[in-house]
């Protein structure tokens, strides 16, 4: 069990999509069309079997059986159910940021299946989970965390889902505070690029949110165990640049970090509890 209490979840902010056109548009727009930031990996989906499908195979009913999938979610079946997963960690992470954080604005999530158009162009379920600045909201295929558990190597624990969960929500903090658009002005691949650094940030940006959301009277997570935080770090270890590749020797193609340098972010952000504790920007090491 993570998540603690009973009842119905807050599904406002929350919705089905699908059945976009297919191919993710990369770049170019008005200022914060993201790159690459968007997705959790920085690899080559086919290469993993990611089940996209280009011609947008998702269909109004089957959007509307995930909008009454997240209508009925409730917090007994997020610790059962992945989608309710989702919608209970956008609600943990809503209430973490808006006490931390001065002028918070949650974003929207879109639960979608197959294929989804965007603000920053449409996308399948390829990419991963993602976070669109364009319209400030996190899209997710919950078919990855299959991937991710089965092909990748990372836990299929809850908190594990959870972490990439709030490491989406990280890219909506730095789109807040202005990291998001600084990382793109420095580079999208390289060791010391702004795609690493966004990345990284947001990885310590979940372990903030991992830290605090088990704490207070309304905490919606139980209390926190090693072996979750452990399930956290096997995913993290993952999906690093070099752990994807199989070569930690050529870092110059690097667009979200080594395995290494995602578990030591995390951890700064969980050990510290504090988000100016996730300037990678002003690290001098990474």
């Amino acid at each position: 069990m993570t998540f603690q209490g009973g009842g119905p979840l807050d599904t406002g902010n929350v919705s089905g999509g699908g059945g976009g056109r297919g191919r993710l548009a990369l770049g170019g727009g008005a200022g914060l069309i993201v790159i690459v930031v968007a997705a959790l990996l920085g690899i080559d989906p086919n290469a993993i079997g990611l089940g996209g499908d280009e011609t947008g195979s998702s269909t109004s009913s089957q959007q509307s059986a995930i909008d009454e999938h997240i209508q009925s979610c409730t917090i007994e079946k997020a610790n059962v159910d992945t989608v309710c997963r989702i919608v209970a960690t956008t609600n943990s992470l809503d209430l973490v940021w808006s006490n931390i954080m001065p002028g918070y604005e949650p974003p929207q999530t879109k639960i979608f299946s197959g294929s989804v158009d965007t603000a920053c162009g449409p996308a399948t379920s390829d990419v991963g989970p993602f976070y669109c600045p364009g319209d400030q909201t996190a899209y997710f295929d919950p078919t990855f965390f299959d991937v991710l558990s089965d092909q990748l190597g990372g836990s299929d624990g809850p908190l594990a889902q959870e972490y990439v969960v709030a490491h989406e929500y990280g890219h909506h903090i730095e789109y807040l505070t202005g990291a998001l658009e600084k990382g793109q002005r420095m580079g999208a691949a390289g060791p010391t690029s702004g795609s690493v650094r966004i990345e990284l940030q947001a990885d310590c940006l979940a372990g903030v949110w991992a830290f605090n959301a088990d704490k207070g009277p309304d905490a919606m997570l139980a209390p926190l165990t090693q072996q979750q935080i452990s399930d956290v770090i096997q995913t993290a270890k993952a999906i690093g640049d070099d752990a994807i590749s199989g070569d930690s020797s050529n870092p110059e193609g690097w667009t979200h970090g080594s395995s290494d340098q995602r578990v030591r972010w995390f951890n700064v952000g969980y050990d510290r509890g504090d988000a100016a504790a996730c300037d990678t920007f002003a690290a001098g090491s990474l």
